[in-house]
């Protein structure tokens, strides 16, 4: 009973330990949901969590990595980390010149969001509004998503 209690407490507290704060200077910008920062003179990939932008290959995928381009490229940002993915990229909330880019990539529709990880759920709304005014992604009449567009396209 102990030792349940013990790596339940480990398990709640282990997200916490993670949770920092990362300040740099977005240098590239790979996709729709992930970008470079520049911190000390180390470049540090971030993934955005929450939400899962069209890959490169498939449609809105250009326009996606465009948007979030415009949105941070060449900017001051500011990382909430929540951890690591198992590609060694830093996993966080990014906010570029004051803005949150997860929640302004779902709002342009430019990328959904992603079921399997999301926390906050106020960005179903974001999302919903952009498919209702059939804005990006949403202007098409059957958009793909992407973990069935990475499925459907496995080598």
């Amino acid at each position: 009973m102990l030792a349940r209690a013990l790596l339940l407490l480990f398990v709640l507290a282990a997200p916490a330990a993670w949770a920092e704060t990362l300040h740099g200077k977005v240098v590239g910008v790979s996709d729709g949901d992930t970008l470079t920062l520049l911190i000390d003179r180390k470049q540090v990939k971030v993934r955005l969590t929450e939400i899962d932008a069209p890959e490169i290959k498939q449609a809105f995928g250009q326009r996606s990595r465009k948007s979030l381009g415009e949105l941070c490229a060449g900017h001051a940002a500011t990382v909430r980390a929540s951890g690591k993915d198992r590609y060694g990229r830093v996993l966080g909330r990014v906010e570029c010149g004051g803005v949150d880019a997860n929640a302004e990539q779902l709002r342009r529709g430019m990328a959904w969001v992603f079921d399997r990880y999301v926390t906050d759920r106020s960005l179903y709304a974001l999302q919903n509004e952009a498919r209702a005014a059939h804005v990006g992604l949403w202007a098409d009449k059957t958009p793909t998503a992407p973990w069935t567009w990475r499925a459907q396209n496995k080598r």
